[in-house]
């Protein structure tokens, strides 16, 4: 067993449903993807979010009863429903629909539980393009002096450079895409160059910045950098949630202080198991066992 270099995990932001051109719907939102991975490995987040008095809303808590997850950051929100999004592929990218003033733009900052000291604070961008959820998770941060962990989340029109990169440097660690990094950055050159300039920019302690099919790269402040490529034979369903798999094995990177590269081949192994589900999230814990042996959780 893994010994924690902090407590529970805080995951802070969206949880609404993707809902796929085929009629499906999956309970998704990048903050409640990377708490439910974090479950199933055995870290038992707390999720602050906030769900519409409705019937999506009521699916979302009892999904989370039924995975045994921390219900005590679940806000109930009597004049927003709960947040849904339309996602349909072009080309094999998924393309997202969102719409605005769902519960999660209205996470209410008196309604905070109270949290371990020692907590990592995990957010999105998404939530945050409302005023309502935006105080709520400055309060959060007022009151928090641990570890933060950004995932950047860009999508139009709901984000504002300016914003995103006041956030980026209010955070210890960042993780985006190279498309991200493009329209955040300041660097020249290579990913690498691009990269370690976005970390010395924003004084991170790390930055991750996935690359889709060609995998991802990793830079610390003290200099470490690690990269990885998914299998050329790996079998691919659909890529919603990859990258929230990849970071939910970051954050247990970063609370059992495994090595860089230890911890993004794990990530790249578990996103590229993902990869082969559609959707999100898996509700068989079955299907974690493996890790969870191999990586002692």
């Amino acid at each position: 067993m893994n010994d924690a270099s902090y407590g529970v995990p805080v995951i802070f932001g969206e949880v609404l449903f993707d809902c796929f051109s085929d009629g499906n719907s999956v309970l998704g939102g990048a903050p409640f993807n990377v708490a439910w991975h974090l479950q199933a490995f055995g870290l038992s987040p707390v999720v602050i979010t906030s769900i519409g008095d409705d019937d999506l809303g009521t699916k979302v808590k009892s999904a989370m009863m039924d995975w045994n997850m921390n219900t005590a950051g679940l806000q109930l929100d009597a004049l927003h429903p709960t947040g849904s999004v339309d996602i349909e592929f072009i080309d094999g990218e998924p393309h997202y629909t969102i719409v605005e003033h769902r519960a999660y733009d209205y996470i209410d900052a008196g309604l905070l539980p109270s949290l371990a000291d020692n907590s990592l604070l995990y957010h999105g961008s998404l939530a945050l393009r409302n005023q309502t959820s935006r105080e709520a998770l400055s309060t959060l941060k007022y009151q928090h002096s641990n570890t933060v962990f950004m995932d950047v989340n860009l999508r139009d029109p709901w984000w504002q450079k300016d914003r995103v990169l006041e956030l980026a440097d209010d955070a210890d660690w960042v993780k985006l895409n190279e498309d991200e990094l493009l329209q955040l950055g300041c660097g020249t050159g290579d990913h690498q160059a691009q990269a370690r300039a976005f970390l010395n920019t924003h004084s991170l302690k790390g930055l991750v910045v996935t690359l889709g099919a060609k995998g991802a790269i990793a830079l610390t402040d003290n200099g470490g950098y690690a990269e990885v490529a998914p299998s050329q034979t790996l079998e691919v369903v659909d890529t919603v949630g990859a990258g929230d798999a990849f970071t939910s094995v970051l954050i247990l990177g970063i609370t059992f202080a495994w090595p860089l590269e230890q911890t993004m081949q794990r990530a790249q192994s578990f996103a590229s198991l993902m990869v082969a589900q559609q959707g999100a999230t898996v509700h068989d814990q079955d299907f974690y066992r493996t890790m969870i042996a191999d990586w002692s959780l």
